[in-house]
């Protein structure tokens, strides 16, 4: 792979695991912790990474915090 593949490859990355972050951040200020939040380490593979956020599992109870907070519902 040539080092301006690499590169880009690199910031593909990087904005997925920013996108992440955000999301982890936007989750816990609603309350809402999803343990298994991560990058889906298949996606990665290869010269030309396509990365996807793995949401992960979580519990019924946090289930139903992740949509009371979608319906825009208090804590």
């Amino acid at each position: 792979m040539a080092l301006v593949e690499h590169s880009s490859a690199a910031r593909t990355v990087r904005d997925a695991e920013e996108a992440r972050d955000e999301l982890r951040a936007a989750l816990k200020g609603a309350g809402v912790t999803l343990p298994s939040l991560a990058l889906d380490g298949v996606s990665l593979v290869g010269d030309f990474p396509r990365p996807l956020v793995d949401l992960g599992r979580c519990t019924p109870q946090t289930a139903r915090q992740l949509a009371g907070a979608l319906r825009g519902e208090a804590r």
